[in-house]
């Protein structure tokens, strides 16, 4: 029987595990069996999962990480443990997604790799991989990871270095670990950053692009009859609102709109909330799918006002309940969106972004049904993962 390996840093939780484990159950819907190897949490899966490590070891990476800036160096024995438990599933394919995020000593792994030689996929959910230290740049503006990283502009961001600045050697070792590993094919899963891939020193190995997916049978439209108001709702969402997620953008905005556009934000902690300015009511992080799928319905546009992203899922659950979306050109954003389903803005131009907000509100330039079609026609899950199972039956012939 085919046997899948998937690692990521979680499993069936956030938006990589949740890929994870659709992929998983795809691969199961083949007949194959499924495993996902996973950092951190305490998940339930329909694969069969694996964690690496434990609580304490992610505690100890994550304190020799922020010391050293040498993320994703340690961990070294419970690598070593993993591996010999790779070694005892035997998979046919092994699909990497996040291997930062403390639980991994990436040269023990790829030396593994390198030596089995079998066929390995790697999805790129960000940069890390190609940088010496950061997961994104965009917002610093810093295009060092081209060449060699040095005298990181971002040692603060994740994975946060409060101690020495080891970008330059980062950038080297992972030149050296990810180098030379047969069988190695990249994914990324938006047009933008398969762009950025090729400028990197992972540039000439084989990449395709696979767009991420969501369930369009969870977020679809809702019937509703709308109250006749002159009130417009603008919607925003993150699992963890910061200034890379564009929450000054909002505020911003705040100052811009006029006071009938109420803003909604959700994913906010409860200090962010208290600091808020009058006409942006936030919302905490809520798990409860069936609110989240409401009040995507219940606003007139969806904004996501971001200052580096690969390719944002929020954008394809706004869509799926018939939602336009207004974007920063940035990353890989705008791939999300076309003409009828709503506009891309430049980049931090909060003026630009708050007029294409009441064009759409007021002249109503886009409809319900061509949002939906376009997350239906292009980010079903079931339908863009599939073409992973495409992609590891190519590499197993």
């Amino acid at each position: 029987m085919t046997k899948i390996l998937q690692i990521n840093v979680t499993a069936n939780w956030g938006s990589t595990g949740k890929i994870a484990e659709a992929i998983g159950k795809l691969v199961l819907r083949e007949g194959w069996e499924s495993w996902i190897a996973y950092g951190r949490g305490t998940p339930r899966s329909a694969s069969k999962i694996l964690r690496i490590g434990n609580d304490l070891d992610m505690c100890l990476h994550g304190a020799e990480s922020r010391l050293f800036d040498n993320h994703g160096l340690a961990s070294r024995k419970t690598t070593s443990d993993f591996i010999a438990k790779i070694k005892q599933i035997a998979p046919d394919i092994i699909h990497l997604h996040n291997i930062h995020g403390y639980f991994l000593n990436y040269p023990k792994l790829f030396d593994y790799l390198k030596a089995w030689g079998g066929p390995v996929i790697w999805t790129l959910h960000d940069c890390w991989p190609f940088t010496g230290h950061c997961a994104y740049y965009d917002y610093a503006a810093c295009d060092k990871w081209q060449t060699n990283c040095h005298h990181c502009p971002q040692l603060h961001s994740y994975p946060a270095s409060i101690g020495c600045d080891r970008s330059r050697r980062n950038h080297m070792d992972k030149k050296t670990a990810f180098s030379g590993c047969p069988n190695l094919t990249f994914v990324s899963v938006s047009d933008w950053l398969k762009e950025e891939l090729a400028k990197s020193f992972l540039g000439n190995y084989p990449a395709v692009t696979i767009h991420n997916g969501i369930d369009i049978e969870v977020f679809h439209p809702v019937e509703k009859e709308k109250e006749e108001t002159n009130q417009h709702i603008v919607l925003g969402v993150a699992s963890v609102w910061d200034k890379r997620k564009g929450l000054d953008e909002f505020i911003k905005l705040r100052g811009i709109l006029p006071e009938k556009y109420q803003i909604i934000l959700i994913g906010l902690s409860q200090a962010q909330i208290a600091s808020l300015p009058d006409g942006i009511k936030g919302i905490r992080r809520t798990e409860n799918i069936e609110q989240l799928v409401e009040l995507y319905n219940a606003a007139d546009v969806f904004v996501n006002p971001t200052l580096e992203d690969n390719f944002p899922t929020t954008n394809l659950e706004a869509l799926a309940c018939g939602t336009p979306v207004i974007t920063y050109d940035t990353g890989g954003s705008p791939e999300a969106i076309d003409n009828r389903t709503g506009f891309k803005v430049g980049y931090r131009d909060v003026r630009e972004l708050a007029e294409k907000i009441e064009q759409t509100c007021s002249k109503h330039l886009f409809h319900s049904a061509d949002c939906r079609k376009r997350a239906t026609t292009f980010y079903d899950k079931n339908q863009a993962f599939r073409q992973y199972i495409e992609l590891y039956k190519s590499l197993i012939i």
